[in-house]
């Protein structure tokens, strides 16, 4: 499947690269890896995650408190959000548009 990214999820990904980084140089890359390797896993068995919403499921990483939010469309996964597993939940509920 196609894997796309939402801009409010891009700029997400990049702050917490950017935080990870401040905090210990080359933490932000190794961020960027489990993110590389969540989606390889979302890509390869989209169902398989929790449903957090009608339309999106939620994967958990595993290294770093932070949850994969994705809906799947047209063949296509849209990554809807990189959040914050103490962040308000469901505070990207309106990027969904279908």
């Amino acid at each position: 499947m196609v894997v796309e990214f939402i801009e409010p999820a891009l700029l997400e990904l990049d702050d917490a690269i950017k935080y990870y980084d401040l905090q210990l140089p080359g933490l932000g890359k190794i961020f960027f890896e489990e993110i590389i390797d969540t989606i390889s896993i979302i890509d390869l068995f989209p169902e398989i995650w929790t449903k957090n919403s009608k339309n999106t499921r939620k994967s958990v990483m595993r290294k770093f408190p932070y949850n994969v939010i994705y809906s799947i469309k047209d063949k296509k996964i849209f990554i809807i959000c990189i959040a914050h597993q103490n962040r308000e939940p469901e505070y990207w509920i309106d990027r969904i548009k279908w």
